[in-house]
């Protein structure tokens, strides 16, 4: 589960909401409940996690390619090893492909690599938030920058697009697999209405089915639900492990 679900609640609910509904890691997210630079409350949230039976799937930065400085990249990296974090969300810019100029790309570029030397030094991965308004809006730009920042410390996570139907949603997401990290998990039609899984249940079961086939696992990660209401992600877990279920048995196994 991605923290940020939880963004108006503590640490302490996160974590137990986690547990109650069965969802074993979390991605905390950088900007509420793991700020960087605080090493003790990230050491201690680390530990209050391990305690409670969970781990630490990733942390969420909120670090934009070309736009954040390297020195910043450090800073995070510190705060993931104080986690326990495997990996950091990073952000590629802040600008959509439409209006990015070759300075823009080449800039996302220099800065990703210059955060992956940080990163790989201290064994910890990263993975590109797969969201409009960045290089990364669409999987041909995706694959675009992974290919050119060219650096295996680096993937993608993935998410779907607003209101991209499921066909080419689940094409696009065969085309990330190679370099997919995680995916966030969430319903949003038409454009960001907020619905419960079970409601975009077509999208989900092909998802699902589709990396269940994978060899390399892969983090489903629950994001954002209706009205921000702590109280459903409980059944949208149980949802999303129906669907994982559903996924194998796809695959005959």
């Amino acid at each position: 589960m991605c923290s940020v679900t939880m963004r108006a609640h503590t640490t302490a609910q996160v974590i137990e909401v986690a547990r109650g509904a069965g969802l074993p890691r979390i991605e905390w997210g950088a900007d509420v409940h793991a700020p960087p630079g605080d090493q003790g409350h990230l050491a201690e949230l680390r530990a209050r996690t391990t305690e409670a039976g969970l781990a630490v799937a990733s942390y969420g930065s909120y670090w934009r390619a070309g736009i954040s400085s390297p020195s910043e990249m450090t800073t995070l990296v510190e705060a993931a090893n104080a986690l326990g974090a495997p990996r950091i969300r990073l952000w590629a810019g802040q600008i959509g492909t439409a209006q990015a100029d070759d300075d823009v790309w080449d800039s996302a570029v220099r800065s990703l690599r210059e955060a992956c030397a940080v990163a790989r030094e201290h064994s910890i991965t990263l993975a590109l938030e797969f969201h409009p308004n960045t290089l990364t809006d669409s999987v041909d730009s995706t694959l675009k920058l992974l290919e050119r920042v060219d650096d295996p410390t680096l993937r993608t996570y993935w998410q779907p697009r607003l209101d991209e139907p499921v066909e080419p949603a689940v094409d696009g997401l065969r085309r990330l697999l190679p370099v997919l990290a995680g995916v966030h998990v969430f319903s949003w039609w038409p454009a960001a209405t907020r619905l419960p899984l079970a409601q975009r249940s077509d999208l989900w079961a092909s998802v699902t089915a589709l990396l269940m086939g994978e060899i390399e696992p892969c983090d489903l990660m629950l994001e954002f639900v209706p009205d921000d209401d702590a109280a459903l992600i409980p059944g949208e877990a149980q949802t999303l492990r129906a669907l994982m279920t559903a996924g194998r048995t796809t695959l005959g196994e």
